[in-house]
């Protein structure tokens, strides 16, 4: 699983007449392999979770998204798992299929919110306009099969 974390200042996604949006938190752009499994999800809801990705005082890297309180946004985005080390076209082949990525999307927003933590959502599989004012800048990027 691959997920693209952005401190941001506020969020928002539109798709297909749905709308949502957050303050205060992380959007989180997130890719499922077909190699991905419940520990996946297990790995980067916790990282997620506990990142310290924003300030407390002075001091920079210092509180998580779950000592701010703040919101996650997460969006489905196949399109992280692109190889792209030959030819001009991305190849998809490691994305999983939707029928296999979608559950474990929703369960790395399920694991999320049963943390406590208050999670809005892009539609999976939808074309989708998102807009953002990163805080920071800071973006990170979690690899579950990497980074374990």
């Amino acid at each position: 699983m691959i997920a693209v974390i952005q401190r941001v200042s506020s969020a928002s996604v539109t798709a297909d007449g749905h709308h949502s949006s957050i303050e205060s938190g992380l959007l989180v752009l997130l890719g499922v392999e077909r190699a991905d499994d419940a520990s996946d999800v297990d790995y980067i809801a916790r990282k997620i979770r506990e990142l310290r990705l924003f300030r407390n005082g002075e001091k920079a890297f210092d509180r998580s998204v779950e000592e701010i309180e703040g919101r996650v946004m997460v969006v489905s985005q196949f399109t992280l798992a692109a190889d792209c080390r030959k030819g001009r076209r991305p190849s998809f082949d490691a994305a999983a299929p939707p029928d296999q990525a979608r559950p474990l999307y929703e369960s790395v927003v399920a694991a999320l919110r049963a943390a406590g933590l208050s999670v809005a959502t892009g539609v999976f599989q939808a074309d989708m306009k998102i807009s953002l004012v990163n805080d920071g800048p800071v973006t990170v990027v979690l690899e579950s099969r990497k980074d374990r």
